[in-house]
């Protein structure tokens, strides 16, 4: 089976027309697919408003029981199900859900070790996919749309980065044979040389120079968990991964690609 799976977040989806934008784009995918979403930015703003206190340690949140019951309302709720409405609008047959849902994303806690290590607070590490879950919605011509909420068959749901979470799904359906093309898609056209600069674009990204480029610094924030996960997945078999605007998706020009050498 060739599956194309999609994550947006961040600035696409606090923009309204980026986020219709976004979803045109993925509507005009030809086959199977999946999307997976976020909403930071939408839950940064709900958190100001109530003000819930929002701590982040190299682009990754920590979730207290405030921020959690907020990213769950958030993701789960209202961005979710906006997704799922406006699909259907066009005729894309869609079922949005967490991980929860169908049993489909399991993940743990997050563990420190000596207190050396950052405390996370509910946030999930991936444990098991339920690709079973998934393929038998793909093969009834139903597009799943997951937000980054797993849980953890103990009764808690964990707040996941949806980048770990697209590159978890697509090395497990790659490794039951299926063809994978993984898609990170945020404002840019792609990642960025210099940051003021957005022509400045690398057409392609391999381990080595991703290594370098975090070592020196000129990447940051929420592109370092989307740059690792997209070199977990090459690790780990996926052969094509992608970063960049949605546009790229019905036009092949206009984004990085991922490589390991």
């Amino acid at each position: 089976m060739r599956i194309h799976i999609v994550k947006i977040g961040g600035n696409l989806i606090n923009d309204k027309k980026k986020f219709h934008d976004s979803l045109e784009a993925f509507l005009k995918i030809e086959g199977h697919k999946i999307l997976i979403h976020g909403g930071g930015k939408k839950v940064n703003f709900f958190s100001d408003k109530m003000g819930v206190t929002q701590k982040f340690v190299q682009g990754r949140r920590i979730t207290d029981k405030d921020t959690l019951d907020l990213v769950v309302m958030t993701y789960a709720g209202l961005i979710n199900k906006n997704i799922i409405a406006k699909l259907q609008s066009k005729n894309c047959n869609s079922v949005g859900f967490c991980g929860a849902d169908g049993n489909s994303l399991i993940s743990s806690f997050r563990k420190t070790k000596n207190n050396t290590q950052v405390d996370y607070g509910y946030v999930g590490d991936i444990t098991r996919i339920n690709t079973s879950f998934l393929k038998l919605l793909l093969k009834k011509n139903i597009v799943p749309v997951l937000c980054s909420i797993t849980h953890n068959k103990k009764g808690f749901l964990l707040n996941t980065n949806a980048d770990t979470i697209a590159a978890y799904i697509a090395v497990s359906l790659t490794k039951e044979g299926n063809e994978i093309e993984l898609h990170f898609c945020f404002e840019k056209k792609g990642v960025l040389k210099d940051l003021h600069n957005e022509e400045s674009y690398y057409k392609k990204i391999n381990l080595r120079l991703y290594q370098m480029i975090r070592k020196n610094k000129s990447i940051k924030n929420g592109m370092i968990p989307k740059l690792e996960n997209a070199f977990f997945a090459l690790k780990n078999g996926v052969s094509k991964v992608s970063i960049g605007n949605p546009g790229y998706l019905t036009d092949v020009n206009n984004k990085t690609i991922l490589c390991l050498y």
